[in-house]
């Protein structure tokens, strides 16, 4: 589900308008770029290359999981550390990755107003990585403890005044992003303490499918849904009709339900929803 998308947040979809403002959204039907990409293969290669290595290596430090998926090492051990280091380096190219797509789309929108990104406003509002392990800490009976917090489609969710909270947006919580699919929208929360305290600062970073790709190339045929959604006012380009396919929105969850799920248990607060105008595939 990578893409670029032109969004549009409606005034009468802002759920918090004083929060919005200092995410930088202080004007009506302000006009945003969602970009949701990782590392491509680099990430994946590191996963397959390690798992391999620590399924070696597990029997040496007395593990076994029963799983070759769910390898391990301990994070002291030199194969804890190697992964480590690795990930840190796939987690770093995603960013730059992110980065080197948010130039090319101020590029485009400049060259096609005639202004500079500075004059067209394109600032970033937040960047993160919802595919990752953090050393964090928390409070366990009683006593801070640094741990080892894995996010695996989760994203950090932080409240206000955390101190690694951006100072910008310290007095309101850590920014969530939480992506849609094309067809649907997507939202802009905030942490919350609560999630700190029960999630260990963690909430989702999108609705989840509910199904496989291949079961929704059977289902969706590209060129009907392309025509489907640009009947509905969304604009879409993607590699191959069969790419678009898979990323149909009947292969994801409702994703007001999961976002109205992780705002009604307080593990994040909602502040904006973003409607989808045109979308880049692939």
């Amino acid at each position: 589900n990578h893409y670029r998308e032109l969004q549009v947040g409606k005034p009468e979809n802002s759920y918090d308008g004083e929060k919005a403002r200092v995410l930088g959204f202080d004007r009506d039907n302000q006009i945003t770029v969602m970009i949701h990409c990782g590392s491509r293969g680099f990430g994946h290669q590191v996963a397959t290359d390690y798992l391999f290595e620590f399924n070696r290596v597990m029997p040496k430090y007395g593990l076994f999981t029963g799983d070759k998926e769910l390898a391990c090492a301990p994070y002291t051990s030199p194969e804890g550390q190697d992964y480590y280091g690795a990930m840190a380096c796939a987690a770093n190219s995603a960013f730059a990755n992110r980065q080197v797509i948010t130039h090319r789309v101020r590029e485009g929108f400049s060259r096609i107003f005639g202004k500079s990104p500075k004059d067209l406003g394109m600032e970033i509002v937040y960047d993160v990585a919802h595919n990752i392990a953090k050393i964090e800490e928390y409070e366990l009976d009683g006593k801070k403890e640094k741990l080892i917090i894995h996010r695996k489609g989760a994203t950090r969710s932080f409240g206000s005044g955390h101190p690694d909270v951006p100072e910008r947006y310290r007095s309101i919580g850590q920014p969530v992003i939480v992506g849609g699919s094309m067809e649907s929208p997507s939202y802009l929360l905030v942490g919350t303490t609560r999630a700190e305290e029960e999630t260990f600062g963690s909430t989702c970073h999108g609705a989840g499918r509910t199904m496989s790709r291949s079961k929704a190339k059977k289902m969706v045929r590209g060129w009907d849904l392309k025509r489907s959604m640009e009947e509905h006012g969304i604009l879409v380009r993607a590699v191959s009709m069969p790419g678009l396919a898979e990323e149909a929105g009947i292969a994801y969850k409702d994703i007001s339900e999961v976002v109205e799920a992780v705002d009604s248990a307080g593990l994040s607060k909602k502040v904006l929803r973003l409607l989808p105008i045109a979308n880049i595939k692939g």
